[in-house]
């Protein structure tokens, strides 16, 4: 009866370390090793005068079709549809910008001043309905051209819209306001145009 008691035993702890083994070769296993690295090198570094005036949201819906002839007769075409949700900042870029001073009279006289800028556009896609030809399907070089076109309908819009003129103004008044809190006077705010905004030009975002 001990005998039997022993054998028991004897396979149970037996029976204990092979599944502990297992379990831990199972571990080991599916353990993954990840290495990542990163280098970041400054290409190059320039002092800019830009000041942002306004910002303006857009939403705007971009529809992408292309068709092209299979064997030179058969369509096959493709299609989507993008909403595209864009965070417009319209602003000066002063080194455009040519003025003179009399300290004398405590006077500073603006000689040129740029139109507005886009300095910048944040922009977010999503992507629906997208149908694919069966010869004639949505590429990544696709995507990137929709993404190319949308960003330029979304310049458009916020060029004709009224952010530029808006910006104007608001450049006029903080001119005027930061002089006159210096006992400073300034000539030709006119310089400042109060045109539609169609001229406003554009910058790299």
């Amino acid at each position: 009866m001990s005998n039997n008691l022993s054998l028991l035993v004897i396979g149970l702890l037996i029976g204990v370390i092979i599944m502990f083994l297992i379990s831990k070769w199972k571990n080991a296993s599916q353990q993954k090793v990840v290495k990542e690295s990163s280098h970041t090198v400054v290409e190059s570094i320039r002092k800019v005068f830009k000041i942002v005036l306004v910002e303006g949201f857009f939403n705007e819906l971009y529809n992408f079709e292309e068709t092209k002839k299979v064997l030179g007769f058969i369509p096959s075409t493709k299609k989507a549809l993008v909403i595209i949700q864009a965070k417009v900042l319209i602003g000066f870029d002063f080194q455009k910008c040519t003025w003179e001073t009399d300290e004398t009279a405590q006077k500073i006289r603006l000689i040129s001043f740029p139109e507005p800028e886009i300095l910048s556009i944040e922009s977010d896609y999503k992507y629906y309905n997208f149908d694919e030809g069966l010869f004639n399907l949505v590429s990544r070089d696709d995507l990137t051209r929709i993404q190319a076109d949308g960003k330029k309908q979304i310049e458009a819009a916020a060029i004709k819209s009224d952010l530029p003129t808006i910006a104007k103004e608001q450049m006029r008044m903080m001119l005027t306001e930061v002089v006159q809190s210096k006992n400073w006077q300034i000539d030709n705010l006119y310089k400042i145009s109060s045109g539609g905004g169609s001229s406003a030009s554009k910058t790299k975002a």
